[in-house]
C-alpha cells in the first residue's frame, strides 16, 4: 500500500493511473479554456467539462493533493456550467475574477489556466518517483507530435555539440571508415598509443552514443533526458562475440571438453569469472535505475552471462529438437496426433514400449488428442536432452547436439545468473529488456527468456510485465516466433512483453550464412523488413485491444518515423490512449533520431532513450556496430543530418551561439 495525500493506494500502478487521469482531465479542460474558448458558448463548454468529468471520475479513485486544490477539483468535476460556478472557483483559488459575461470569457480562461498547470506541476513532483513523463507545456496537449521541429529536437544541444554530432553522423556514412573501423582503431593504438586513441574516441563516438563509463557517470545524462519527458534504458554495452574456432579473446582457453557424442569443444573457465563480474555490473545497473529512474528499464545481453560458444551449442540443440518435431509432423499441421508421435518415437528410440504411455500423458495432459510445439519444446528442452538421447537407436543430429555433462553444468550456471538478474529487477520494480543477438545464439536466449517471463511476469505476481523479449523484424521467422510466444504467455497466464526492432546484425548474419552455405535468415529487401515490423506491431496492438485479461506491452524501438506515425494512428483507431498506463513505449538509441524522441516526450508519450554505458575499451565493439548501423541507416536517407543543418541555419539566422 502507498500513502499519498491522505489516501491509500494498492500499488504504484494505482497511483500512476490516478495521476495520469487527473493530468488528462486538466489538459482537456485547459484545452477547452485556452484553445477552443471561441468555439463554445458557456453552456456548451460546461457540457463538455461535464462529459469529461463523467469519463474521468468513472476511472479514478479519490485523490487529494492539498485541501483547497481537492475542493477545486470537486467543484470543477461536479459543474454543469463551468462559468456559472466562477464565484466558487474565485473564492477557493484566491482569485479576483470579474463577473462572467461573454466579454470576460477570455479573461477568465487566461486567469484560471495558470493555476490548472500549477496543479500539473505539483502532481509531477509526486509522479517523478514513479517515472511518469511530465506535462511540459500548455501548447502541447494530445495532438500528434511534430517530428520536423528542429528547435525541439536539438534545443538541448549547444552549437558545438550539434556540430560534433553532425560530423560524427557524416563520418558514419563513409563506408571505408566504418568497414575498417576496428583496423583503424588498432593501428591508432599502435602508432599513437592507447591513451590518445581512447581519449579521441571518448570525446567523439563515445560521447555521441554512450551515456558514461559507469552508473554514476550517466546520472547527468539521465537527468537531462528526464527534464525533456524522456526516460532512460540503461544498457551495459560490453559485447561478447566469438567464432567457435577463434582462440583469442576473453572467452577462450585450453580446457577441452570432449564427450563421446561430440567433437572437442573448448571453453574458458576464466570466462565464468568474467560472467560473474558481468552479473554484478547488471545488478548495479538495476539499482541505478531504481535510484535515478524508478520503475524504468535496464537492458542486458545474455552473451555477457555465459560463454557465447556455449550459447551456440545450446541453440543447436534447440534447433535440432525443433527439426525432430517437423519430422514427426508428417502432415505439416504444426500439431502431432498420438499416433504420429508414437510412430516417430518407435522409429528413433529404443524404450518406446515402456515409455510411450507416460510420455503421451506428459505431452498431452488434458487428453486433447494432439501435441503442439509448445508442449514438445518443454519436454525436449536442452537440459532434458542428455537423458532423452541416451535411448536413441543411432547417433544422429539430435544425439550430437545434446549437451555433455560438463556443458549442462555450465548452462545451469548461466541460467542461474540470468535468474539472479531477473529476480533483482523484480524486487526493485525495474523492467528488464533482454536484447536480441545473432541468430546462432538467439534460440538459446529465447529459451532462457521464456522461462524468466513465465516466473517473473506471472499475473498473480505482478500487475505489469517485468521481462521483455526482443524480436528482430529483419528475420523471416520473427512473426511466427512472436505469435507462438504470445500464445505461450496466454496459456500459462503471464504478461507478454516485447521489444520490436528491425535488427542490428545484418552484415554479420549474411556473411555467416554465405560462409556456412545456408539461406540467409534475413529478409531479402528492406521493404520486406518494414512490412514485417509494421505487421508484427499491428498484430500485438490488435490483440491487446481484443483481450485485456493479461497485460500486453510493446516497446516500439525504431528510428523509422513512418512506423511511429502508424503506431500512433493505430492507437487512436483502437482507443489506446497515449497516456494509458504502460501499453506502448517508444525508444530510440542515444545519439540518434532526437527529432523523434524529443517530440514524443514533449507530447507525453512514453518515450525512452537507449543509454549504453561502460568503459571506452569495453564498448568499442558496440561503437563499431553502431557505426555500421548508421552507415546502413544514412546511406539512402539524409533526414536527420538535414534537420541538424536546418537547426544550425536557424541559430545562425537568430544570432545564437
Amino acid at each position: 500500500m502507498i500513502a499519498s495525500g491522505g489516501q491509500l493506494y494498492r500499488s504504484p500502478s494505482s497511483l500512476r493511473t490516478v495521476i495520469r487521469h487527473r493530468r488528462r482531465f486538466i489538459n482537456n479542460v485547459s484545452s477547452s479554456l485556452q484553445q477552443q474558448r471561441s468555439l463554445f458558448s458557456r453552456q456548451k463548454l460546461g457540457e463538455r467539462c461535464d462529459k469529461i468529468a463523467r469519463r474521468t471520475t468513472a476511472k479514478v479513485e479519490p485523490f487529494e493533493i492539498s485541501g483547497h486544490q481537492n475542493s477545486f477539483f470537486g467543484d470543477l468535476i461536479g459543474t454543469k456550467d463551468l462559468f456559472s460556478r466562477h464565484a466558487a472557483l474565485s473564492s477557493q483559488l484566491g482569485l479576483d475574477l470579474p463577473p462572467v459575461t461573454s466579454e470576460t470569457t477570455e479573461l477568465l480562461a487566461a486567469t484560471v489556466a495558470p493555476h490548472l498547470f500549477n496543479l500539473i506541476a505539483k502532481e509531477d513532483k509526486l509522479s517523478t518517483q514513479y517515472e511518469i513523463p511530465p506535462s511540459t507545456s500548455s501548447s502541447v496537449l494530445c495532438s500528434t507530435p511534430d517530428f520536423s521541429d528542429t528547435r525541439l529536437a536539438y534545443g538541448s544541444k549547444s552549437t558545438a555539440e550539434l556540430l560534433t554530432s553532425l560530423f560524427i553522423l557524416h563520418l558514419c556514412r563513409v563506408k571505408p571508415v566504418v568497414q575498417n573501423a576496428e583496423r583503424l582503431i588498432s593501428l591508432s593504438r599502435r602508432v599513437l598509443g592507447a591513451t590518445v586513441t581512447d581519449a579521441v574516441i571518448r570525446h567523439t563516438f563515445f560521447k555521441q552514443f554512450c551515456g558514461g563509463e559507469d552508473a554514476e557517470g550517466i546520472r547527468p545524462t539521465i537527468e537531462s533526458l528526464k527534464n525533456h519527458g524522456i526516460g532512460s534504458i540503461l544498457d551495459y554495452a560490453a559485447e561478447s562475440d566469438m567464432d567457435a574456432s577463434d582462440g583469442d579473446g576473453p572467452f577462450s582457453n585450453d580446457v577441452p571438453i570432449q564427450p563421446e557424442n561430440q567433437p572437442a569443444r573448448v571453453y574458458d573457465y576464466k570466462s565464468e569469472q568474467l560472467c560473474d563480474h558481468h552479473l554484478k555490473i547488471f545488478k548495479s545497473c538495476i539499482r541505478a535505475v531504481r535510484d535515478v529512474s524508478p520503475a524504468g528499464f535496464s537492458a542486458i545481453k545474455i552473451t555477457a552471462l555465459g560463454n557465447p560458444l556455449l550459447l551456440e551449442r545450446l541453440s543447436t540443440a534447440i534447433v535440432e529438437a525443433k527439426k525432430l518435431f517437423s519430422q514427426f509432423d508428417t502432415g505439416g499441421k504444426g500439431k502431432l496426433s498420438h499416433e504420429q508421435f508414437a510412430t516417430g518415437y518407435r522409429r528413433l528410440f529404443s524404450d518406446a514400449k515402456e515409455s510411450l504411455p507416460s510420455l503421451l500423458h506428459r505431452l498431452d495432459p488434458h487428453g486433447a488428442g494432439e501435441i503442439d510445439y509448445i508442449r514438445w519444446s518443454q519436454f525436449f528442452s536442452p537440459l532434458n536432452l542428455p537423458r532423452i538421447v541416451s535411448r536413441c537407436r543411432s547417433r544422429g543430429p539430435l544425439y550430437r547436439a545434446s549437451p555433455s555433462t560438463e556443458e549442462v553444468h555450465l548452462i545451469s550456471a548461466m541460467r542461474a545468473r540470468a535468474h539472479a538478474v531477473a529476480e533483482d529487477a523484480f524486487e526493485n520494480n525495474v523492467r528488464l529488456l533482454i536484447d536480441a543477438e545473432q541468430t546462432r545464439y538467439q534460440p538459446a536466449i529465447d529459451n532462457i527468456v521464456l522461462d524468466l517471463q513465465r516466473e517473473f511476469n506471472a499475473v498473480e505476481k505482478t500487475h505489469v510485465p517485468i521481462i521483455f523479449n526482443t524480436y528482430q523484424a529483419y528475420l523471416k521467422d520473427a512473426p511466427h516466433r512472436m505469435m507462438l510466444d504470445l500464445e505461450r504467455s496466454e496459456r500459462y497466464n503471464y504478461h507478454f512483453a516485447a521489444k520490436l526492432v528491425r535488427g542490428a546484425y545484418m552484415v554479420g548474419e549474411r556473411a555467416l550464412a554465405a560462409e556456412k552455405g545456408y539461406p540467409s535468415p534475413i529478409h531479402d529487401t528492406v521493404i520486406d523488413t518494414h512490412r514485417c515490423y509494421d505487421e508484427c506491431l499491428e498484430y500485438l496492438l490488435r490483440r491487446y485491444a481484443e483481450r485485456k485479461d493479461t497485460k500486453l506491452e510493446v516497446m516500439v524501438a525504431t528510428h523509422n518515423q513512418a512506423s511511429i506515425e502508424k503506431t500512433i494512428a493505430l492507437m487512436h483507431e483502437l482507443g489506446i490512449s497515449h497516456d494509458e498506463e504502460t501499453v506502448v513505449h517508444f525508444a530510440q538509441l542515444y545519439g540518434m533520431s532526437d527529432n523523434l524522441t524529443y517530440p514524443l516526450g514533449k507530447h507525453n508519450h512514453r518515450a525512452f532513450k537507449y543509454l549504453p554505458y561502460g568503459s571506452v575499451n569495453e564498448v568499442i565493439p558496440y561503437l563499431v556496430r553502431r557505426g555500421q548501423e548508421n552507415s546502413q541507416l544514412f546511406g539512402n536517407a539524409n533526414s536527420e543530418i538535414g534537420m541538424m543543418m536546418e537547426e544550425l541555419k536557424r541559430r545562425i539566422g537568430l544570432g545564437q551561439r
